[in-house]
């Protein structure tokens, strides 16, 4: 059993950087790869980026590569989310994940554990 705990959501204006953190328990952090997903009101839950558990394998959606970055601290047991140039269609409830499996996944299915999410709010 894997528990998941999000922070640091919240408002800003476009074009600013927020960095979100995912702090999970358990002792087997490593061997999870971790998944950022996001949803916004009225629309479907959707991949943002994946880290596998040596952080050997990252993979992002189209929207924001080159603007997000996921990074892992196996010795903390967090996950992280930095997000710069951030843009209004940006705004959404921000999930981590946590998958089982070996390969770096980017649909929700593959996912085991989630945790309660946090909301970034991005203003034009």
């Amino acid at each position: 059993q894997v528990q998941l705990v999000e922070s640091g959501g919240g408002l800003v204006q476009a074009g600013e950087s927020l960095r979100l953190s995912c702090a999970a328990s358990g002792r087997t952090f490593s061997n999870y790869v971790m998944g950022w997903f996001r949803q916004a009101p009225g629309k479907e839950r959707e991949f943002v980026a994946a880290i596998s558990g040596s952080s050997a394998y990252v993979r992002y959606a189209d929207p924001v590569e080159g603007r997000f970055t996921i990074s892992r601290d196996n010795a903390k047991n967090t996950v992280y989310l930095q997000m710069n140039s951030l843009k209004p269609e940006d705004t959404a409830l921000y999930y981590c994940a946590a998958d089982r499996s070996l390969a770096v996944h980017t649909t929700t299915h593959w996912y085991d554990y989630w945790g309660q999410g946090t909301q970034v709010t991005v203003s034009s």
